[in-house]
């Protein structure tokens, strides 16, 4: 099948990747000409696993293609999917221009029928909207070539996406009923059937159920995170160790172990988007979603939590003192950024004096640039802040270690030599990655997440 995915953001990117290595030819649009370089050259600009590989073995064989040619883009799809991004606007709510210039371009060039997918994150009701800019286009160029558009929300993990598209929990799929619509759905089937082999994983819908489905799934998910937190903050205070606490309830399969970690706070390019974006989709129409502002606003808290803690240690000033810090990205297994905590712990260092040694497999680049905007009114701080290649080099002479990310590189580190590498012996771990005991047993004074700790 000939397939067009507009936009090489890290959703268009796996998903055009991964559908070529099932054999069709696709073709990835994008704007950016440096972006487009860099992938006819061999590059890639993110960081998932495997991903590389793929592009590199369907590029050889002539499957995939990069390219900024708009009609070539919408002459050789039958399937365009729209994988754009859709950052929050001001007031919370999705920025939808991307998608519906996508929309708007598939309209003007097209010349029969196309199925035009929405695989981007989007506010119900967008299919209308991108429908509507369709028809406009044909209108104007009097053009009687049908369509329909499809509602195809994804479900990738950063870090996973490969695995998740290629072995997917669900494929959900929204149509409409009409004639257009079921033919669209059809020709939906026949590319996802790969994926239904050894059992029927596609869930099929209206297509506002399944725009609503995808802010649901990862609403869901936030909340259990700011649940969590909330609770570890509690059991600080109260002297329960919030890991055990997690191993209690988990073990009830109708709660179970998912997304029940306690840490400092989630981040990355969905939950934080999407929880403002449903929640700004509510106020739309007359309601108020008290739980999800809640678990926005207990985020936006856990971000600090770990600041308040070095603070609480050292004081208010912290010149003269320097820190090492692991880990970077939102997650492991990403150099993604966005709204990554560690990005405040850093902030509120630098401002109070500190220098930081940081380390992180793949996100040092990136880093550097976005401090350079989160400190561009004071980019004189960014000399304190250098960066190790590995992650014992960051230790040596620091007052204190900072855990931000869980990569498996930190989960087993040589104690012994960490403590004589360190001026003190202190370890604050914003994602739980050790047992306050053995850090104990081992001399450590040791600050976790709701471990009975502080």
């Amino acid at each position: 099948m000939n397939i067009t995915i507009i936009g090489t953001g890290y959703v268009g990117l796996v998903t055009g990747a991964c559908l070529a290595d099932l054999g069709n030819n696709v073709f990835c649009l994008d704007l950016d000409q440096t972006k487009i370089d860099l992938l006819t050259g061999g590059g890639v600009p993110i960081y998932e696993p495997g991903l590389k590989e793929i592009i590199e073995r369907n590029v050889e064989v002539g499957r995939l293609t990069f390219s900024t040619d708009i009609a070539a883009s919408v002459a050789h799809g039958s399937v365009q999917f729209i994988a754009v991004g859709t950052p929050p606007d001001e007031d919370g709510s999705a920025d939808l221009q991307y998608v519906l210039a996508a929309a708007r371009n598939i309209g003007r060039y097209m010349t029969d029928f196309k199925v035009v997918v929405d695989k981007s994150t989007v506010p119900v009701g967008t299919a209308g909207k991108v429908s509507a800019a369709i028809k406009a286009e044909l209108a104007q160029r009097a053009v009687a070539a049908g369509f329909s558009v499809i509602s195809n929300p994804e479900f990738l993990k950063e870090g996973a996406a490969v695995e998740d598209f290629t072995r997917p929990d669900r494929i959900v799929l929204g149509a409409d009923g009409d004639e257009a619509g079921q033919h669209a759905l059809a020709t939906m089937r026949q590319l996802y059937a790969p994926f239904n082999r050894n059992h029927e994983r596609t869930r099929v819908m209206d297509v506002k159920s399944a725009e609503f489905t995808k802010y649901a799934a990862n609403a869901m998910l936030a909340t259990r995170i700011s649940f969590m937190n909330e609770l570890a903050n509690l059991a600080d205070k109260v002297g329960a160790d919030i890991e055990l606490v997690r191993q209690g309830i988990g073990s009830d399969p109708r709660i179970g172990y998912s997304f029940l970690y306690a840490g400092t706070g989630y981040g990355g390019s969905c939950f934080p988007k999407d929880v403002q974006a449903i929640v700004r989709t509510a106020r739309e129409h007359g309601q108020a979603l008290r739980v999800l502002e809640a678990v926005e606003a207990v985020n936006n808290d856990q971000k600090y939590v770990l600041a308040n803690k070095i603070m609480a240690q050292f004081g208010p000033s912290l010149t003269g003192r320097t820190f090492a810090l692991w880990g970077l990205a939102f997650k492991p297994n990403t150099d993604d950024m966005r709204d990554a905590p560690s990005r405040v712990v850093i902030k509120a260092l630098l401002r109070a004096g500190a220098s930081i040694v940081a380390h992180d497999p793949a996100a040092v680049q990136e880093t550097q640039r976005v401090l350079a905007l989160d400190l561009a009114d004071a980019p004189g701080l960014l000399v304190n802040i250098s960066y190790a290649g590995k992650p014992m080099d960051a230790l040596t002479g620091a007052d204190a270690l900072i855990i931000m990310t869980e990569w498996k590189a930190y989960r087993s580190p040589n104690l012994a030599a960490m403590k004589a590498a360190m001026k003190s012996p202190i370890v604050f771990d914003g994602r739980n990655l050790f047992e306050p005991q053995l850090m104990a047993a081992n001399g450590f004074q040791y600050a976790g997440i709701g471990r009975n700790t502080h």
